[in-house]
């Protein structure tokens, strides 16, 4: 039988990550769109040094039922609280807890706070620890991928201490030009630079290093780009399948969340049996990452080609109002407030599964 009390919803945003605004706008959207009948919502901003506190300023909004009057971008300032006391739940008379992490990129989607919420003991919104780590790093998720069989473009990693003067001799030999530098821990194209030839690589290299200490560099795909949504957590479902549409020369961070100006095609206007494959490539790719409750699966697609190709798992998608993993599952008839519902419902369903797991040694 369920808990009837309204579940204790902590919603985390901000962050240390160069992804610090994307993620403010992101909960910004998911605050105002929670149910306070069915949520006791409390809102932490993680400010850019670190340091936890209780956003006051949406609190009083939210206590006060105008939720639509939060200001468009939230900012992670008010007191300072420590962070385990704030999400651990203090004795079983208390009412569920939910964590709800809203943060992009390191420090927030890369496993540090998920650890922190299986240190507490309480559910948590999205992938565990391993999932988490797997897909951030770029690196070890393409390299868990092509393992799994599932088509990728070709790439090659590097750490910093291995960048040498002849890089760009091997990029060029094994990718060709151009190609897409990226940090391999980070997301919404910051750091991303594309390079028509081997005189632009160490400039692009250098910037990607400047934000991790990994780099990848992938050929640069003429195709399609294709996006899907997977919600669920060992019965995962994809979405339906979107196509963006870059209004600049690639889907960089000025398209994605400043000028809003790429297009969303929904759905993409792809064969259906390209729109199913799309579908099962991205179930098998968020199982083989070991994702849980969501992830937006991006894709390649080449239609006179090798046809389809995956990019990236995200786990932490964007929460936006023009962020297409909402609108794909809007789209698919799972409103946004519904959405936010199922992805809490998740988290408690694999908070309970996995309680019922040993922690020690049999008994004897």
């Amino acid at each position: 039988m369920s808990d009837p009390r309204p579940v204790r919803l902590i919603v985390l945003f901000g962050g240390r990550s160069a992804e610090h605004e994307v993620s403010c706008i992101s909960a910004r959207s998911v605050l105002a769109a929670l149910d306070p009948a069915r949520y006791d919502v409390v809102p932490v901003g993680i400010t850019r040094d670190g340091r936890w506190v209780l956003a006051e300023d949406a609190q009083r909004v939210l206590e006060g039922g105008e939720a639509r009057a939060l200001p468009a971008a939230l900012e992670a300032r008010g007191p300072e609280v420590e962070p385990l006391q704030t999400i651990e739940r203090r004795s079983d008379a208390d009412a569920p807890i939910v964590v709800l992490p809203l943060l992009h990129g390191p420090f927030g989607e890369d496993g540090t706070v998920q650890g922190l919420c299986e240190l507490a003991g309480v559910p948590y919104v999205g992938a565990g620890v391993l999932g988490s780590a797997v897909a951030m790093d770029k690196i070890v998720a393409k390299r868990l991928l092509a393992d799994a069989g599932l088509p990728l473009a070709k790439w090659l990693g590097f750490r910093e201490t291995e960048v040498g003067a002849d890089i760009a001799l091997t990029v060029g030999d094994a990718l060709g030009w151009p190609v897409f530098v990226k940090p391999a821990n980070l997301g919404s194209s910051i750091g991303v630079s594309k390079v028509d030839d081997a005189r632009a690589l160490v400039p692009a290299v250098d910037a990607a290093l400047s934000y991790d200490e990994w780099v990848v560099i992938e050929e640069a795909v003429e195709g399609r780009e294709l996006e899907c949504g997977v919600l669920g957590n060992d019965k995962p479902e994809a979405s339906m399948v979107g196509e963006i549409l870059p209004s600049r020369e690639f889907y960089d961070y000025e398209d994605k969340y400043v000028a809003g100006t790429a297009g969303l095609v929904a759905p993409a206007d792809i064969p259906d049996e390209v729109a199913a494959e799309v579908q099962r490539l991205a179930i098998a790719a968020f199982t083989a990452v070991r994702a849980d409750g969501m992830a937006r699966v991006d894709f390649f697609y080449e239609a006179s080609g090798r046809g389809l190709l995956v990019n990236e798992v995200n786990t932490i998608p964007g929460f936006t109002p023009i962020s297409m993993f909402p609108r794909l599952w809007e789209l698919s008839a799972v409103s946004y407030p519904e959405l936010v519902d199922r992805l809490v419902q998740l988290a408690l369903e694999r908070h309970a599964r996995r309680s019922r797991l040993r922690d020690g040694p049999p008994d004897t």
